[in-house]
């Protein structure tokens, strides 16, 4: 049994169509096991989670709205008191019964896959939802009196313009969401996505730069905090769950595929839906040395905009490298503290690699 784990990840697999680009662990035509899944997940916290409280519990998938909403209360209601609790919805799945039996079940924070207002992009990444949907989605949202939603965006999508991302992006803050996640498309190599488009996103992944400068200077621009490479809050909220990963904190992960870090081990649950339904987690175990937890604390600790406490951390860092970043006016080292300039952060991980020993 895990003891202390202050965050808590549950999978919930099951779409009702595999996009071309996703890499997830998803489960599709498999309605009839909802319920049987959800029996499943609550035998693994049983055995794993030892009652201790918990901060954050965040329902990813898959499309955790497209499990039976009888099934997915009756986890949601079985599932320990936390300050943020977070749903994953893709638009066309919130109906205001949803929206409502949500609140009533405790969630205070959903994230909605909007991905693209353009009809034609949702297409080319086999998205079912609407522009219409999206907005009806975050409406039926706010009537249920949901104070704390964010709404995820891609860019670098095959035949993406930089005047469509400008577009996306002013319709998603013309909705008012707290907080923004854009994420640049990453389609794994041998996909029938990769294979579809290949050439296309090949001449995106030269634009990567641009539209990522324009993803900062238009959401800053209009007041949102730039809080984590890929992220954006107003109003102080932040996403806690994730947070918590970036500064390194344990959390325990339920479900086919989820992953676990727990002190020195990270161990991930099997992929295949009938071995854990059976109660097989055949678990891959990798253990962590202090060097190695150091390292990751690093990389995951300068995402974010605040300076990383060094304490415990400096053998992870190669000086000369550092020297080297200080001197181009990407990272400033206070000593107690490590962060990166505006110009740093632009660079991301090509500035980390560089420091990180």
């Amino acid at each position: 049994m895990t003891r202390g784990a202050p965050h808590l990840y549950v999978h919930l697999p099951f779409c009702a169509h595999r996009c071309g680009y996703c890499d997830f662990v998803t489960a599709t035509g498999r309605d009839h096991l909802h319920g049987a899944y959800v029996d499943a997940l609550l035998r693994e916290l049983h055995q794993e989670h030892d009652g201790s409280p918990v901060e954050t519990i965040f329902l990813g998938g898959g499309t955790p709205t497209y499990t039976a909403l009888p099934e997915l209360l009756r986890l949601l209601r079985a599932l320990p008191p936390a300050r943020e609790l977070t749903v994953e919805a893709n638009p066309e799945t919130v109906t205001p019964e949803l929206a409502r039996e949500l609140r009533g079940a405790r969630v205070n924070r959903v994230s909605l896959g909007a991905q693209t207002f353009q009809p034609h992009l949702l297409r080319v990444l086999e998205r079912r939802a609407t522009p219409a949907d999206v907005t009806r989605a975050f409406g039926h949202l706010r009537d249920a009196g949901f104070d704390n939603l964010s709404l995820d965006l891609i860019y670098g999508i095959p035949g993406q313009t930089p005047a469509q991302l400008a577009t996306d992006l002013a319709e998603a803050i013309a909705l008012g969401p707290e907080h923004i996640s854009a994420y640049e498309l990453e389609a794994k190599p041998g996909t029938r996505f990769t294979i579809a488009h290949g050439a296309e996103l090949e001449r995106q992944a030269e634009r990567m730069e641009d539209y990522f400068e324009r993803v900062v200077v238009q959401l800053t621009g209009a007041g949102y905090r730039w809080y984590e490479t890929a992220n954006f809050c107003r109003d102080g909220k932040r996403a806690q769950h994730n947070l918590g990963y970036w500064l390194g904190h344990d959390y325990l992960g339920l479900g086919m595929g989820a992953v676990s870090t727990l002190g020195h081990e990270r161990r991930r649950n099997t992929p295949k839906l009938g071995r854990y339904l059976q109660g097989h987690y055949d678990r891959e175990i990798e253990l962590l040395d202090e060097d190695t937890r150091a390292r990751e604390r690093v990389m995951l600790g300068l995402r974010l905009d605040e300076p990383l406490p060094l304490r415990g951390l400096r053998s992870a860092l190669d000086a000369e490298g550092l020297a080297r970043a200080e001197q181009l006016g990407l990272a400033v080292d206070a000593g107690d503290t490590l962060g990166l300039t505006r110009r740093g952060r632009f660079l991301g991980g090509a500035v980390t690699a560089e420091i990180v020993a």
